[in-house]
């Protein structure tokens, strides 16, 4: 069958034909400019440096790359009064200019208010001139108390024959509302004070006006408190008589906001897009009426992160210009589609390209199958023997053309393909394999919702089992924030139990099961939901569960900020609050507890810093008794980033030893390699799970261990 974006090609080859047919039936010259290409701009996030315009095209309106190595086009500080800027939003205009308007604000110091926003004109898409438009300064007796001005967009009225910009503000006791108002001749500010663009009962924002069929479709973010979602009204007119239509026209049960549509070249079919901000991606759907959507994500590849933005139709010649001003020819290589190269650790610089594979992997007949942008040409073709070194590729697009090396390595480092953190392990000895249970990872702002489960004989290769708890369906007392779990084998008669601790909402709960892979049920309730007296800080987060194979009792230790242990119950889904302690080491501690018992020790390690940090790292302490107290050693480091390798944010780990190797190991994430260095604090959400060997002296102390790619080979 064939999908939707190969049927899509096959439509656009048939209009193309019709269209140049119809052009040499008339000596009419073409109106329309000769869209061959879509320009996206885009934000990337809410941090540092994140708030700035950023572009990436496409040649099919399906696969994009980003210009400028995702880095920003336009200076935010050179244009706007906060030094940050978002919510990019395009449009051609009617007289050759190009016009761009965008929220002014900078998050990191100004939360969620502000009261400006910046107009922009072009008429190349790479020199901008601007101008601000503070609210509460133009029309203080109004809007003199606005304290948001928020997604600005401009549509043209062809009745008016003027530009009309319309974004959404919030005032004191008030909801948020669409206004509109009309830019001035030179589009350097606004003809008149705001008007009410929507009425509709509760909050409002993120307007994106299309005129489809002779009407104007205004699709919307609906703000209300118990009901969010993107909504469709529909009008006559472009400024006034909107009709709220029934339903929601977003495709997903997570978050959203900031829609844009825009129609597939030489089709009658429009794109719907939406940020998905908490999940950390953009949905794309397809819709012929722009009522009815469906889900295309199976069709979309980017190679970047983006936030709220806009696309727009751009010709051959204004895509050669942007390539010329903000790309190298290297950016339009995204990766591999072979199932034998680790797709998210490919290493692309200016001269070479490292692809990494899986130990054992025969490297004399590999077929890069390289994901490139749909114009580029690739010599030579089909698989390469790259067992003697490097093979020289040519990737040639348009007059550029480049030669790089491209060279195959063996890496056990990540041991699970995809993002995923904050790994515990555990080796049943009822099914003599062992189980990795980790965070699902990728999500914006650890926004994940389920728990996975990896299993494994030899530590290397790792099946994915599937989904053991997810919040949405299997959890009745919380339904975000899916993290950091932990698990253990029980010996209950002539059987086993296998008792899963979790974090959700920033409470800890525990779910049970007859075998490793669940599938696992939750106890219907929050284990802990509480902060232990004395402790006014922190959060109820990372469970680390442990027996004592001394006194035979389990316990469980937990903690952000804190570290608190209290003893297990019999049932395994209580604690004796009696036994309850705080044991906090010292104030390297963050998080991440993990406890296990060697030759009569016990060790307790845990995080030091925060996961987004480059520096992430683990340290230890020693004692005679799971309840401490604990002895800390002048040198606990147990493992650090490495930037000779690359390697960076290594934390918040578990531990396990194997007898057949008697050999200990130290299971961790870190960021992702090579990208996550380059993503900000974005790197603290793209994990990856990796395995090395723990090692230990005479005398019991923890030799540091050094965090490889080649992981256990």
């Amino acid at each position: 069958m064939k999908t939707f974006k190969e049927k899509y090609h096959q439509l656009l080859n048939y209009t193309f034909l019709l269209v140049i047919s119809a052009f040499l039936l008339t000596s009419c010259q073409p109106t329309e400019p000769q869209y061959s290409a879509y320009l996206f701009a885009y934000f990337t996030g809410n941090g540092p440096g994140e708030e700035q315009v950023h572009y990436a095209i496409s040649k099919d309106g399906f696969s994009y790359f980003a210009l400028n190595d995702n880095e920003p086009v336009i200076d935010s500080k050179t244009i706007s009064t906060s030094g940050g800027v978002r919510d990019p939003h395009v449009l051609r205009g009617e007289d050759g200019w190009f016009y761009m308007v965008l929220t002014d604000l900078y998050v990191p110091e100004m939360g969620w208010k502000n009261t400006a926003m910046v107009m922009l004109k072009s008429r190349d898409l790479i020199n901008w001139e601007h101008t601000v438009i503070d609210i509460p300064k133009t029309y203080p007796e109004t809007f003199g108390d606005v304290f948001r001005v928020w997604a600005p967009q401009t549509a043209y009225d062809k009745e008016q024959q003027k530009y009309m910009l319309y974004w959404s503000m919030l005032q004191p006791e008030g909801r948020d509302i669409i206004y509109y108002a009309y830019a001035n001749a030179d589009f350097t500010g606004l003809e008149s004070e705001p008007q009410q663009l929507l009425f509709k009962e509760g909050a409002c924002i993120d307007g994106d006006i299309v005129f489809h069929d002779g009407k104007y479709h205004l699709f919307f973010k609906n703000e209300d408190k118990d009901a969010k979602g993107i909504m469709l009204a529909i009008s006559d007119k472009i400024n006034e008589g909107y009709e709220v239509q029934e339903g929601y026209v977003d495709q997903t049960d997570d978050a959203v906001e900031g829609s844009g549509t825009f129609q597939l070249i030489g089709t009658d079919q429009y794109i719907l897009m939406y940020d998905l901000y908490t999940a950390g991606k953009y949905q794309f759907c397809v819709s012929d009426d722009l009522k009815n959507f469906k889900v295309i994500d199976e069709d979309i590849s980017m190679n970047f992160h983006p936030r709220h933005g806009s696309v727009i139709p751009i010709t051959q010649e204004e895509m050669d210009a942007l390539v010329g001003k903000w790309s190298r020819l290297t950016s339009f290589i995204h990766g591999s589609n072979n199932s034998e190269v680790k797709s998210n650790n490919v290493e692309i610089e200016e001269s070479s390209i490292i692809l990494s594979v899986m130990p054992g992997t025969d490297v004399s007949q590999i077929d890069p199958t390289f994901q490139v942008f749909s114009d580029v040409e690739i010599s030579p073709a089909g698989p390469q023997d790259f067992s003697n070194g490097p093979v020289s590729y040519t990737f040639t697009f348009g007059e550029m053309s480049k030669t790089v090396e491209v060279s195959v390595q063996a890496a056990g480092n990540p041991v699970l393909n995809g993002f995923y953190a904050d790994p515990e392990i555990i080796y049943s000895q009822r099914e003599q394999k062992y189980y990795l249970y980790p965070t699902s990872d990728g999500f914006y702002s650890w926004s994940g919702k389920y728990f996975e489960v990896f299993e494994s004989e030899d530590l290397k290769n790792w099946s994915n089992k599937g989904v053991i708890v997810d919040l949405t369906k299997d959890v009745d007392w919380a339904n975000r924030n899916a993290w950091a779990p932990c698990a253990i084998e029980k010996k209950v008669g002539d059987d086993y139990k296998y008792y899963y601790y979790f974090t959700a909402a920033q409470k800890i709960g525990v779910a049970v099961s007859d075998n490793p892979t669940g599938p696992f049920k939750d106890s219907g309730k929050a284990l802990i939901d509480f902060k232990p007296e004395g402790i006014n800080r922190g959060q109820e987060i990372d469970p680390d569960v442990f027996f004592d194979p001394e006194s035979g009792k389990h316990y469980l230790y937990w903690g952000n900020g804190y570290m608190a242990v209290a003893e297990l119950n019999e049932d395994m889904v209580s604690i004796k609050k009696e036994t309850l302690k705080v044991i906090t080491p010292d104030d390297t501690y963050r998080e991440g507890t993990e406890v296990f018992y060697r030759d009569g020790q016990y060790y307790f390690m845990w995080s030091e810093d925060d996961t987004r940090s480059p520096n992430y790292r683990v340290r230890y302490a020693i004692a005679k008794s799971p309840l401490g107290p604990l002895n800390i050693p002048e040198n606990n480091m147990v493992i650090e980033k490495d930037p000779a390798k690359g390697i960076y944010g290594t934390g918040h780990n578990s531990v396990i030893y194997s007898q057949e190797q008697d050999q200990w190991y130290i299971v961790y994430h870190r960021f992702n390699k090579p990208n996550g260095i380059k993503m900000g604090r974005r790197a603290g959400f793209n994990r990856e799970v990796c395995i090395d060997p723990l090692d230990f002296d005479e005398k019991g102390a923890i030799l540091q261990a050094q965090p490889t790619v080649e992981g256990i080979m």
